[in-house]
């Protein structure tokens, strides 16, 4: 994906800067929902019932891809702070 390093104020989103915007507007939802399940899953269930009750395999695969997407989300926060760091 080829964007520009300009400023956007005053000129219009090209086709892939408004894909960006509506990818990360999804995901900013979908983020938001699932910490809203999770901690209703914390507030209603106690960590032994989860476990008793999960699909272990499909638990084990989601604990997989979360710390996959929270390992994504550290890299882009070094890589703010180190964007920071560099303007200052």
């Amino acid at each position: 994906m080829a964007l520009r390093k300009t400023a956007v104020q005053g000129r219009p989103l090209n086709l892939d800067e408004v894909r960006l915007v509506c990818d990360l507007r999804i995901m900013h939802a979908k983020v938001d929902e699932l910490h809203y399940i999770i901690a209703t899953l914390k507030r209603r269930h106690n960590h032994e019932a989860v476990l008793r009750y999960a699909d272990s395999s499909l638990l084990e695969e989601n604990i997989r891809r979360v710390d996959e997407i929270y390992l994504w989300f550290v890299r882009l926060k070094e890589e703010a702070e180190r964007q920071r760091r560099s303007r200052a």
